[in-house]
């Protein structure tokens, strides 16, 4: 392929985006704005803080200049933390060409005021900018190393989704398009929360009964936001929902799981975020997720119950004797 793309992020799922498209033929640029990281990922050719044992094809390269990362390629892939989205893009702006394309795998809202990240897409360059989501059940790991995986790339413009499924698709990488832009958005930033509260009961030592009643429950709150910002039901029962829930909440390759399971097991928050060492985005998706439910008046328990242990100090085992609590209702 003579395709070019550069994808901003040196973490872990942007790492493991480039490797998948240089491995797919594409000339590929990632870019990290943290210069002796690059350096390294330079000299040992994989990313031994993220990924280690995993090598770059010759056709990836690296850098930290963020022009030379726009020059590169009019085919944008940012993969870097939510709360550092709209900063990035702001940045990135000003070396752009007219026809940039801007697609991300970054999974959250906009930390500012709550808005969805295509919202933030055509703020900082304009609603017609052709705009792509990439979401679904993906850990980085399984990516980078070549291991069979599906996910979903939404966006309103099919032409641009399909080119972006046709780079990243493979063998071993499947790549699904989807036009609900807004549901596949809202599944990939509030399993997060759902992942969190999952860990929380495993960690407190609940079985696999309170597993799947988080799950199957949580899963009903994605679904009341989505449609009620604009998504499509079916959306939520495909990988970017159902598929993207069960991943995040079930196994500890997730961050999010993870750290919910140290909140559990009694660690405070700055001690289960130290141990993680790498962004749980679960915590402010928390916060974003519970403010936009009560502007809605949806209803959200298990999301506001997750909120409160995170940022109003309740006992991770009251929140769950919270829900537990709740007056007996039709499931539907």
């Amino acid at each position: 392929m003579n395709q070019k793309i550069t994808v901003l992020g040196a973490g872990s799922w942007g790492t493991a985006l480039a490797m998948l498209a240089a491995r797919n033929g594409c000339q590929t640029l990632l870019w990290g704005h943290k210069p002796a990281h690059i350096d390294a990922l330079k000299n040992d050719r994989e990313n031994k803080h993220y990924l280690p044992g995993l090598a770059f094809s010759d056709n990836l390269s690296v850098t930290s200049d963020l022009a030379e990362a726009a020059a590169f390629s009019d085919l944008i892939l940012v993969s870097v933390p939510s709360r550092a989205f709209k900063d990035t893009l702001v940045k990135l702006k000003p070396f752009t060409r007219d026809g940039v394309q801007i697609a991300w795998a970054t999974k959250g809202f906009n930390s500012e005021n709550g808005s969805l990240l295509h919202e933030v897409v055509a703020e900082v360059f304009t609603p017609n900018t052709p705009a792509a989501f990439l979401s679904g059940p993906s850990f980085a790991r399984e990516v980078a190393a070549d291991l069979p995986t599906a996910v979903t790339i939404a966006s309103a413009q099919t032409e641009f989704a399909n080119q972006l499924a046709d780079i990243l698709h493979s063998g071993r990488f499947r790549a699904y398009t989807n036009s609900d832009l807004v549901g596949v958005e809202v599944g990939g930033a509030v399993k997060n929360v759902m992942a969190i509260a999952a860990g929380i009961a495993d960690g407190l030592g609940f079985g696999a009964n309170t597993r799947a009643a988080l799950i199957t429950r949580g899963l009903n709150e994605i679904i009341r936001l989505g449609i009620e910002l604009g998504g499509k039901r079916e959306t939520f029962m495909g990988l970017a929902g159902l598929g993207d829930l069960l991943l995040t909440c079930t196994d500890n390759q997730s961050r999010n799981r993870r750290f919910g399971l140290a909140l559990g097991q009694g660690k405070d928050r700055a001690t289960a975020t130290a141990e993680i060492g790498q962004e749980i985005e679960g915590v402010s998706a928390a916060r974003e997720t519970f403010l936009l439910a009560q502007k809605h008046g949806i209803e959200m328990p298990i999301t506001e119950q997750t909120y409160k242990v995170l940022y109003e100090g309740l006992a991770p085992l009251t929140a769950v004797e919270n829900l537990l609590a709740r007056d007996p209702k039709a499931e539907s």
